[in-house]
């Protein structure tokens, strides 16, 4: 039984694999997106990145919103600082984050719109994300 997502004949198209081949990246681009895709599918990940977007937070504020330790989001701000997803700021004795990349604003607003969020308390529109990306050079 064939089927619905498989060719009823098995032909490979060598012109259109070529032209397919060529387009693709090197194998370690695709390492370091699933990586930043891995980052973003935890949800309290998400939601730190989501609300980053709107402002800048300590660590403390960041826990009350998300719900979780300040222990449990320093572990969280520790893989979107590696990933280079947010940065933190020093004031004293406190600690804030904000987003470090414009273009992951953009990525996670495109997501939230998708999933039918996307003006839902959301300040920034597609538009204007995209164009802050792209003023700082992010695509």
């Amino acid at each position: 039984m064939m089927g619905a997502d498989l060719c009823g004949v098995r032909c490979v198209h060598m012109e259109d694999v070529a032209r397919a081949r060529a387009t693709l990246a090197a194998d370690n681009t695709y390492t370091d997106l699933a990586e930043l895709f891995g980052a973003l599918a935890d949800p309290t990940r998400a939601k730190i990145v989501h609300t980053l977007m709107r402002q800048e937070l300590c660590t403390c504020d960041l826990s009350a919103v998300v719900g979780i330790s300040e222990s449990g989001v320093s572990q969280h701000l520790r893989v979107l600082r590696a990933l280079r997803l947010v940065k933190p700021r020093r004031a004293g004795k406190f600690v804030y984050y904000s987003i470090d990349d414009a273009p992951i604003a953009l990525l996670v607003q495109v997501g939230l719109t998708h999933q039918g969020h996307g003006a839902a308390g959301s300040d920034a529109s597609i538009p204007a994300v995209l164009a802050a990306a792209t003023a700082c050079g992010g695509i």
